[in-house]
């Protein structure tokens, strides 16, 4: 317990929990959707910006979350416009973007970028900053979904009812798919770009187990998903392994787990 006193280690519990926050609002809506391939893509896209902020010699955060951004707003784009299958759209995005990483940061001058904490994760690497722009991301999605959960949800279950209901349902998408984008690159950091889409998803469809109402998988989703960054940092800490791969292996244990409870039951 004497790591609790060292601030790295606060700093990666805070960033946990504002990620597990971002992650079970904005994951409910990946999965009542069935957009759970759509964050994948989006996520492997991301490494084509980390790759171009790399050669260019900027941040390379802010160059995958305007990849994210404009892959998400692509993807849509394309599979609501062009009469081009969603599952396709993705793939392209998704190879795109892998491929634009791989040819960047081999045209890097100077050594290779260390990759390992994009790829893999490790929150323990969090910085004060970091924590500040998750904050400001959960402060938006906590207004976003009280102001509009309603819509949110129709949009999420059954898009032509809410187009009866004469809800701007276009304007909803593109901003959910935003801000999946935004969780998605400020979330790299806690799991990895390898690993990301299961917390996106593991924890709601955990909870999906139980319940099928949005509100509780959304809370259920958040506590799952903290509990598990909290167990995968400790691991992590104790066996210096990137505390991505400890994290998915807690959320998919505690899926079994209520698997078997519900089961049972």
């Amino acid at each position: 317990m004497d790591i609790l006193q060292y601030t790295f280690f606060q700093n990666a519990l805070i960033g946990s929990l504002l990620t597990a926050i971002a992650c079970g609002m904005v994951g409910a809506y990946v999965v009542a959707r069935r957009l759970v391939f759509i964050s994948g893509g989006i996520t492997h896209a991301s490494f084509g910006g980390l790759g171009l902020g790399f050669y260019l010699g900027t941040n390379p955060v802010w160059m995958a979350m305007l990849f994210s951004v404009l892959s998400a707003f692509g993807v849509e784009w394309i599979s609501k416009t062009r009469n081009v299958r969603e599952d396709s759209a993705i793939a392209g995005v998704w190879s795109l973007g892998m491929a634009l990483g791989v040819i960047f940061i081999f045209l890097t001058p100077g050594y290779a970028p260390n990759l390992s904490a994009f790829l893999f994760g490790n929150i323990l690497t969090i910085t004060q900053a970091d924590i500040l722009w998750i904050g400001v991301l959960v402060l938006c999605l906590l207004l976003l979904f009280s102001l509009f959960l309603r819509e949110i949800v129709f949009v999420a279950f059954d898009r032509d009812f809410a187009l009866t209901q004469g809800l701007p349902v276009r304007l909803i998408e593109y901003v959910m798919m935003f801000f999946i984008a935004v969780t998605v690159v400020l979330s790299i950091r806690l799991v990895g770009i390898m690993l990301l889409m299961s917390l996106l998803t593991l924890p709601q469809i955990t909870m999906n187990i139980f319940t099928s109402d949005f509100r509780r998988i959304v809370l259920g989703s958040i506590g799952i998903g903290f509990m598990a960054c909290v167990v995968g940092l400790f691991l992590s800490y104790l066996f210096n392994i990137p505390s991505g791969a400890f994290i998915i292996l807690v959320l998919v244990v505690l899926f079994l787990i209520a698997k078997a409870i519900k089961t049972v039951v």
